[in-house]
């Protein structure tokens, strides 16, 4: 289940702005204090023989003014930051929340789109969404789908193409299957669908819990999902191993719903970053926010997947490490025993 990404990530921007506005602050200081030993010479302690020439240039007294109101007017802005951070903290401490928080997307669907597009925008995950969905081929298992946010970067109907070696390759979806634990979200992301897509035929929305899904449907009953194949080829998932109680178990269950040859799991995920001063605000925080918004913003995704057994194909972070962009397939020990 997607996590509200944009407030995520305007929060994480919010703590590096307070460390970008530390520096610049002790940073300005040192250049006030410069600007008054060359205007006022007499001031300092050394002697006059050693005392600096004048450089010829000054500050006016209003721009001194100006400077020192600048100044004091970022301190007192970087007090309210740290102050409010405080604050939070000690109120994330004081919670008591439980692993799984997926009950809270129910509340927030309505209103999740609005909140999270701004931040969205900021951080340029439009651009990361676009990039993975657009991965996507053959019979298509989309988890914890939310409202739909990768809706638009489909490529739907399959054809024959070439690759970036000049090789025959398939492209495009065949079909999708989207599920998503809240009956809320999906319903708003079947809208989505159905006013982008209205002539696609081979889709289904299914609400239920990821980690449950059969990977062939059960005999004599209608199938869950639009394929009636064991595997799908591509499994994605955007924004989801933080709102699952085992991201762990989840992870092996979709490699075990991967076509084991060719099949690819495309993840986007939200976790720890490369900095331990980043990481301690997340550890701080991460309880309001999970009681919040549904989601722990403070997982090690690395190695939830390393212990997950699937084989690596590609990582690459960004924002300071806390966003992860992870393509996966099955167990290479999985794959020679499945083509057998």
């Amino acid at each position: 289940m997607e996590g509200p990404v944009g407030l995520i990530k305007l929060n994480l921007v919010y703590m590096v702005e307070l460390q970008r506005l530390r520096r610049n602050c002790l940073r300005w200081v040192d250049t006030a204090h410069s600007h008054l030993r060359r205007a006022n010479p007499h001031l300092t302690a050394v002697s006059s023989a050693a005392a600096p020439k004048p450089s010829g240039t000054s500050m006016s007294p209003k721009a001194m003014t100006v400077f020192g109101v600048g100044i004091l007017a970022i301190s007192s802005y970087c007090g309210y930051l740290y102050t409010s951070y405080r604050q939070d903290v000690a109120r994330s401490r004081s919670l008591s929340v439980p692993d799984d928080v997926t009950d809270r997307y129910d509340q927030t669907a309505p209103s999740y789109d609005a909140e999270v597009e701004m931040g969205e925008k900021v951080m340029r995950l439009g651009k990361r969404r676009k990039e993975l969905v657009q991965m996507a081929r053959g019979d298509v298992l989309e988890v914890s789908c939310g409202t739909g946010r990768n809706m638009d970067y489909y490529d739907l109907g399959e054809r024959r193409g070439v690759d970036a070696n000049g090789k025959a390759e398939l492209k495009g979806c065949r079909s999708v299957t989207f599920v998503d634990l809240s009956p809320v979200m999906i319903e708003i992301a079947r809208k989505k669908f159905e006013k982008l897509y209205p002539g696609f035929q081979k889709v289904a929305f299914q609400v239920g819990d990821a980690s449950q899904i059969a990977p062939s449907p059960p005999a004599g009953k209608t199938p869950p999902t639009v394929t009636r194949k064991p595997y799908f080829d591509t499994v994605l998932e955007t924004m989801g191993l933080c709102s699952t109680p085992d991201p762990v178990a989840l992870l092996r269950h979709l490699g075990d719903l991967t076509e084991p040859a060719q099949g690819r799991i495309l993840l986007l995920e939200h976790g720890r970053s490369y900095y331990g001063w980043l990481n301690n605000i997340l550890d701080n925080l991460a309880p309001a926010h999970a009681n919040r918004h549904g989601c722990w913003w403070n997982r090690d995704i690395g190695d939830i997947v390393e212990k997950s057994g699937l084989e690596v194909v590609e990582i690459k972070r960004y924002h300071l490490g806390t966003t992860w962009r992870v393509i996966l397939r099955p167990r290479k020990e999985t794959r020679i025993e499945e083509v057998k």
